[in-house]
């Protein structure tokens, strides 16, 4: 066992009371299915249906979304009268992968799941995407019957337990986060603890985090490895790891996720979740999140408290990048739709911006910053950057020139009128036209410590969705 089993008694009594907020838990149910096609066209096939091991977290008050975020949207309708029962916003690797270059020359498919709490009654479930005018539109639906014949109801041991890292409460009145390890021997367990505990503490140091911790619940297992560390195929590295994450997703070096999303959830099962993060056991950067399934990050690494929380805003909150000169692996369609992400925008209509309630009257829109200083340092840092992971130079030395760039930019805005205002600064989501971020600086934008207003609103709509705010008294 990877955590002393004297711990266990008192995980059943927290797993326990967690449940006992509702009188009668429903049980959770997983849809296992297939996402497969290319840049112009999808399919999707049924996988299996399941019951999981622990019954559902969630509280069925908050059953339906209202968010309206994400590229995709699973919905739970009653199968004869179509009434709306659960839904909720999430996007996919898929939707990321169809935006790469190779998605012009190949099909792939890729694994995803949804869940939601088991009705009495069969059930549509429907996939929904946006289309053209941005809206949702039913790309496939499947009838479940969670008490049908063919529905797994016996699932394999996980091969570790969870422990408990903070507990505020009964599961369905708290956001559960559960941090995964990948890559940890058995040898690592204590290493795999600590991170876990030092990462999530940071995460509450930042805000709104910080003010909201109460509203968390966060647990942590990991199954160990025979080999410590992931997969870097890029460095001819390769190592069979329990949840299949490695580094180089889609050509891109630093990018880290998992394509093994029934190895992901059938471990994740043992424990409650809603949201999940990854620590690989690794030195070298790299991270990666998609908005309603997962997120990671290099635990090792010297900005590991950045990344935990840089990528968790990208799957917790559905939050954009608001950078636009590193390399990625996207090809830009040369479209400008009005970003679904809550803090970035295309600005079609200054007088309708979306975080208008941030914006001093007067202020400039778009909002002049020192864009023409800072893509020239810019690029030359990305050239040096480039020339240290081409030469396979120490982690130490990316850490120091990543340190030097971070300084160069404060200083360059320290001095600009706009340092500390919200407005629309154009450069975001990859782009370095025609998209515009809310303030000149945030974590979404690069290595600083805060994210800017509007992150801070996207965050806080997210956890009152699963822990809703108390009243005022």
């Amino acid at each position: 066992m990877p955590f002393p089993s004297k711990r266990l008694p008192a995980l059943a009594a927290l797993l326990f009371a967690a449940c006992a907020a509702q009188a009668t838990p429903p049980a959770t149910v997983r849809v296992d299915y297939t996402h497969s096609g290319n840049a112009l066209s999808e399919q999707y096939a049924l996988e299996r249906v399941l019951i999981e091991p622990l019954p559902w977290p969630g509280d069925l008050g908050r059953n339906l979304d209202d968010t309206d975020r994400g590229q995709n949207r699973v919905e739970v309708v009653d199968a004869k009268t179509g009434d709306l029962l659960y839904s909720r916003g999430f996007s996919t690797i898929f939707g990321e992968w169809r935006t790469t270059e190779e998605a012009s020359r190949i099909n792939r498919g890729f694994q995803e799941s949804v869940r939601f709490p088991k009705q009495d009654k069969p059930v549509r479930v429907r996939i929904l995407r946006r289309d053209e005018r941005n809206q949702f539109s039913v790309a496939w639906s499947v009838e479940v019957d969670a008490d049908a014949p063919e529905v797994v109801r016996k699932q394999p041991a996980s091969g570790a337990q969870p422990l408990a890292i903070r507990v505020s409460g009964p599961s369905p009145r708290k956001v559960d986060l559960l941090i995964m390890g990948d890559g940890y021997t058995v040898a690592d367990m204590g290493k795999f603890e600590a991170a876990a505990r030092r990462l999530s503490a940071h995460l509450f140091t930042v805000s709104p985090f910080k003010e909201r911790a109460g509203d968390f619940n966060v647990w942590a297992l990991a199954v160990p490895t025979a080999e410590a560390g992931v997969s870097r195929p890029s460095t001819g590295v390769h190592r069979a790891s329990k949840l299949g994450t490695r580094y180089d997703i889609f050509g891109s070096e630093r990018y880290v996720l998992t394509l093994d999303n029934r190895a992901l959830r059938d471990i994740a099962q043992h424990a409650p979740y809603e949201f999940i993060e990854i620590l690989v056991n690794n030195d070298t950067y790299g991270g990666g999140g998609i908005f309603g399934q997962f997120s990671t990050v290099a635990a090792g690494n010297d900005w590991a408290n950045y990344l935990f929380v840089h990528e968790f805003g990208h799957h917790f909150a559905g939050l954009a990048d608001e950078y636009y000169t590193s390399p990625v692996a996207y090809q830009s369609s040369g479209s400008r739709m009005e970003p679904w992400e809550p803090n970035v925008t295309a600005l079609r209509d200054p007088s309708r911006l979306k975080w208008n309630k941030h914006v001093k009257a007067g202020t400039a829109l778009p909002t002049p910053w020192p864009k023409a200083e800072y893509e020239e340092a810019s690029r030359a840092y990305q050239k040096r950057r480039a020339a240290l992971r081409a030469a396979n130079r120490p982690e130490s030395e990316m850490n120091a020139l990543f340190r030097e760039d971070l300084a160069r930019t404060n200083k360059l805005f320290s001095a600009a009128p706009h340092r500390h205002h919200a407005g629309a600064f154009e450069g975001a989501n990859y782009e370095a036209k025609g998209f515009y971020r809310s303030e000149m600086q945030c974590l979404m934008f690069d290595r600083s410590e805060r994210f800017c207003n509007v992150c801070k609103d996207g965050i806080s709509a997210i956890i009152d969705l699963y822990a809703p705010a108390a009243p005022a008294r």
